[in-house]
């Protein structure tokens, strides 16, 4: 999967019903989750929250959240799942860019070409990220986190987009794309082929349950998810399609 690599515009899709499930986080295993927190939060400009399932950057009806865990797991191979950040101006790419390098984020060389305009990072614990060239019509209107770019299939896309109500707003060559009704940031799989999977992910989707836990696990389960293991109080790990873990915590939890 190359990073940064889509620029087209997105196609319309059809309004998917409403669900039981939002999606509040992507969550992030750490060695030093404050230190990681502290980045993500001076570079997006959110508030840091602490709490027992670890510290939380809210986002908003638009904008995904990040929440950031202690693991003493070493970081092995490209992230299946990367951010991509957007820009208005070449002069506030450059300027996100630099602000990022303050931070303590690294330039990185990942077989991108000259000519393609994004900027390709890691953070302080070496996790990817893009910042991406102004006028990309892909990520137009987005916000400024305007991409969870993750490899995976065309139905591990379909199955997101049920579970989380999202339309598809691209499915064109084993590439998909989801965007909530409101806008904001997609999400994205690049299709195959895909990335060896290399232990378990470092990274993980976090969706909250407006209804009945158990209901919600049904119907995920019935969508394609596998591996209902319930972790703690309120709170289940599921795997898509593709058999990438994800959580399920319910809304009082």
């Amino acid at each position: 999967m190359r990073l940064g690599n889509r620029s087209r515009n997105p196609r319309p899709s059809p309004t998917v019903p409403r669900v039981s499930s939002h999606l509040l986080a992507v969550t992030f295993a750490a060695h030093d989750p404050t230190r990681l927190a502290a980045f993500w939060a001076a570079v997006l400009e959110r508030d840091v929250v602490e709490g027992p399932r670890g510290i939380l950057l809210p986002g908003s009806d638009t904008q995904v959240g990040l929440r950031f865990g202690p693991s003493a797991d070493p970081k092995v191979g490209q992230n299946p799942v990367h951010l991509h950040l957007t820009s208005a101006s070449p002069a506030d790419q450059q300027e996100v860019v630099a602000a990022a390098l303050r931070l303590g984020a690294q330039r990185l060389d990942v077989g991108q070409l000259p000519e393609e305009g994004h900027v390709v990072l890691a953070d302080p614990e070496g996790n990817e990220f893009c910042v991406i060239e102004p006028g990309n019509a892909f990520l137009a209107g987005c916000g400024f986190l305007g991409e969870l770019a993750c490899d995976g299939s065309r139905q591990v896309g379909l199955f997101w987009a049920a579970a989380l109500g999202w339309p598809l707003v691209w499915d064109e060559n084993e590439e998909t794309a989801v965007q909530s009704p409101l806008g904001g940031t997609k999400i994205a799989w690049g299709g195959p082929p895909l990335m060896p999977r290399l232990g378990t992910s470092r990274q993980r989707l976090e969706l909250v349950s407006d209804g009945d836990l158990a209901t919600e696990v049904e119907r995920l389960t019935a969508s394609g998810a596998t591996g209902a293991v319930r972790i703690a109080a309120g709170r289940v790990a599921l795997a898509d399609p593709d058999g990438n873990e994800f959580d399920l915590i319910g809304g009082t939890a």
